[in-house]
């Protein structure tokens, strides 16, 4: 956008020009947070729920905005001489018309994931194999809606090559919003399972809302989605790539060892040093691989992964002690995924104890209990010597699980007990939705949490 004058910017967010000082570069960021703001940001006053961001317009001008766009009643009280002054009814709309209008400047080719789970961490992959041969950049943290992603592909630097976008989805019709503002190239779909019940009813409504990214592909497009999910079968196009992966997809493993793998991506043969023996991280793996051939990119080497905050990390922390954080969010299958990563972690590594610290599974609607239930015997299946349960949902999972249990209330009581109750060579496993604030135990042990 730097290259864009005042002008340009307006037209391109849909918003009409109050105030503009003699043109000069434009804004180089974009931002809807006035206590962040720099010399060349664009500060976009969003309404909300309590509060207008609008109000805080003024400030960010003084604070050295480049301008601000607002609702036109906060803009018409600007002073017209402080930068750069739009004002449009829908600021929101307009930050997406903007980020729309950026990626087509860019030129770059895009990348839609989503995923009932394993998207954020398909992103990284993504971001790790494409990284060493394009100039990729991929959205941070939970920057994964209707206003998260419009700012990070505002954020994308010009000369930008591959832009990976993470959506996520709480409802019907979100997936296609998201869409329209990203115009990917290639849709990548990692998994379907019971998420957001409470919202959408059922598993197939659920496909029936990830499949929106599909729906949004131009014809031409590449669809990524896992071998054999029938649920995503009535939502395939006949003019869009379809690539599958996984046991009996087009991208699946030949081989794999501990820290190799070769993949048979539709007949060419790529071998890969990986650093993660993780089987849900490897499937991953096979999706960002068919999604890296789909823009052109055929990995090789070493992946240099980065796992974002939250998302299985494993961190040696004081004591002896090693924690997998998975604080960040859960739901069955993550539950489950995360609990057979624990037991081979543990086998490799000769760990004491395997404890499991589970917190509520969130939104899953009228058969919550019998989710929470099942963990129980999947937890006993896993070897896990110690079970902390943390919330009243969670505390079902004891159930079924005949080992060793603690049930805590919440969050804050976890966070006092659990240093408390493990030894020297313990392996843990700290998991539950992104509501049940599971980090303040990851802190508690001493594992260093993103704000």
């Amino acid at each position: 956008m730097k290259q864009w004058t005042s002008q340009q910017v307006a037209q391109a967010a849909g918003a009409s020009v109050i105030a503009a000082p003699p043109d000069g570069p434009g804004p180089k960021l974009a931002t809807i947070d006035s206590r962040r703001i720099e010399p060349g940001a664009l500060f976009i006053g969003l309404p909300g729920e309590n509060l207008d961001g609008g109000r805080f317009a003024d400030a960010a001008l003084q604070g050295g905005a480049w301008g601000v766009l607002t609702r036109p009643e906060h803009a018409e009280t600007l002073n017209r001489d402080a930068g750069v002054i739009l004002a449009a009814t829908d600021p929101l709309k307009s930050l997406q018309r903007l980020a729309t209008r950026w990626r087509r400047e860019l030129g770059a080719q895009v990348i839609g994931v989503t995923g009932s789970t394993g998207k954020t961490s398909t992103k990284d992959l993504l971001l790790a194999l494409l990284a060493p041969q394009r100039r990729t950049v991929a959205s941070r943290a939970n920057f994964n809606t209707e206003i998260g992603l419009p700012l990070e592909i505002l954020a994308a630097p010009a000369g930008t090559e591959v832009l990976v976008l993470e959506m996520g989805m709480r409802g019907v019709g979100q997936i296609a919003e998201l869409a329209a503002i990203a115009e990917p190239d290639v849709a990548v779909i990692v998994s379907i399972g019971p998420v957001h019940l409470e919202l959408l009813g059922t598993v197939a409504r659920v496909a029936a809302a990830k499949a929106e990214l599909i729906a949004g592909l131009a014809p031409g497009g590449t669809a990524v989605i896992p071998a054999g999910e029938g649920l995503l079968g009535p939502h395939l196009r006949s003019d869009v790539t379809t690539v599958t992966f996984g046991a009996g997809g087009d991208v699946r493993f030949a081989q794999e060892d501990d820290d190799r793998v070769v993949i048979d991506a539709g007949g060419e043969r790529i071998e890969l040093e990986v650093p993660f023996t993780q089987a849900h991280l490897r499937t991953d793996l096979l999706a960002a691989v068919a999604a890296a051939r789909a823009v052109g990119v055929t990995p090789s080497g070493r992946i240099e992964l980065a796992l974002t905050a939250g998302r299985g990390e494993t961190v040696a922390v004081g004591g002896g002690v090693t924690v997998i954080d998975g604080c960040y969010n859960a739901n069955p299958m993550s539950m489950r995924a995360a609990l057979s990563d624990l037991a081979v972690s543990a086998a490799r590594s000769g760990a004491a104890r395997r404890v499991a610290v589970l917190g509520d599974m969130l939104e899953l609607g009228p058969d919550e209990a019998a989710y929470h239930r099942e963990l129980g015997e999947v937890a006993g299946a896993a070897g896990v010597d110690l079970l902390v349960t943390v919330g009243p949902r969670a505390a079902t999972i004891a159930e079924r699980f005949a080992g060793e249990t603690v049930r805590v209330a919440d969050a804050a009581e976890a966070a006092d007990i659990v240093p408390g109750l493990l030894v020297a060579g313990d392996l843990v496993l700290v998991k539950g939705s992104l509501g049940v604030g599971l980090r303040r135990v990851c802190e508690a042990l001493g594992v260093r949490v993103a704000a």
